[in-house]
């Protein structure tokens, strides 16, 4: 059965989606979400969990691009799933007027020059540390090859990972959690859903497989976990600058991709990503101490509800556009 919208003529429009379905989605979009989300990457990433650059079941190998196999394997489902089913929830739960918010954020630029040290300065250099403090010490210089590198790998980073997660997780589902619970509690429930994302595919060459132990993907889980906790804090002191939070993510992965093997080579496997993991966790740890739980959540100007609306008009007139100006 389905039911009749009105169109701009006032004639009776067919509703594409079941009426049940939609109201599901409606009364329950954070769930959808992240059905869709894993449901959309998992099945877009089964040929490559098989093929030679997984399990091996089939006798196929994803061709290289820029050196990296996961252009082709991994690249399609991570936009299927977070951003796309950001985007089909977006518009099945708000519509228009959603759709225009949330993309609106996707272009919120304009922060506080400290914020954009903070995402592109303060992760490598925290990562220097950690890797000092787990390599004994022992630290090696950098090749040209891979200082040339950085930044082009930066921005790649940004139109690709950056691009096709934050938009879902801490565009869509953020937001949406900080609503119902506590930031630090909404905190811990995204950062387990974020990292089991991740789980299909350390049976592939981005896990490590076939080499790579049981033991890896719950130490990602845990640094998945403790790093969602500075990515929320950012988030929200940034007035939920989705393109602050790419960058914050990125840098992460650019680091550990291009510096990380060459400046500490005795850090490999399960042992680099509990260094970072420790790293993550001593951050958020002074995070949450710092900020007493609240990690930057302001609920009065981020998410209005209507009884809140009058107040916020007189307190915070032109908020929009002063959201994206915060400079601390």
């Amino acid at each position: 059965m389905t039911q009749n919208r009105t169109g701009p003529s006032g004639t009776p429009v067919p509703d594409r989606l079941p009426a049940k379905l939609r109201a599901s989605a409606r009364a329950h979009p954070l769930t959808c979400f992240f059905l869709l989300a894993n449901g959309l990457s998992w099945v877009a990433w089964v040929p490559y969990i098989l093929s030679q650059n997984g399990l091996g079941v089939w006798d196929y190998r994803f061709p290289a691009i820029l050196g990296t196999t996961q252009v082709l394997g991994v690249l399609p489902g991570a936009y299927l799933g977070p951003i796309g089913a950001a985007f089909a929830m977006t518009a099945l739960v708000d519509g228009r007027t959603g759709l225009r918010a949330w993309a609106r954020r996707l272009w919120r630029w304009r922060v506080g020059g400290r914020w954009y040290a903070v995402t592109l300065l303060s992760v490598p250099a925290g990562m220097l540390l950690t890797g000092l403090a787990f390599s004994g010490g022992q630290i090696a210089t950098p090749s040209a090859a891979a200082l040339s590198a950085f930044v082009p790998m930066l921005v790649f980073q940004v139109i690709t990972t950056g691009l096709a997660e934050e938009p879902g997780w801490r565009d869509f589902a953020l937001p949406r959690l900080q609503s119902r619970f506590s930031p630090l509690r909404s905190a811990f429930v995204l950062g387990p859903l974020w990292g089991v994302w991740h789980f299909p595919l350390f049976l592939t060459e981005w896990g490590g497989y076939p080499e790579a132990s049981w033991f890896r993907p719950l130490v990602f889980l845990g640094f998945c976990v403790a790093f969602n906790i500075v990515m929320s804090w950012v988030f929200n002191r940034t007035g939920q600058s989705v393109p602050l939070s790419m960058l914050m993510h990125v840098s992460v992965n650019t680091f550990a991709s291009v510096m990380w093997t060459e400046m500490f080579p005795a850090l490999d496997g399960e042992l680099a990503l509990v260094a970072m993991g420790s790293g993550a966790t001593v951050a958020a740890t002074v995070i949450v101490i710092a900020t007493r739980g609240r990690l930057g959540y302001d609920p009065l100007p981020l998410l209005p509800s209507p009884d809140r609306c009058e107040r916020a008009s007189a307190r915070h007139v032109g908020s929009d556009r002063t959201r994206t100006m915060i400079d601390s």
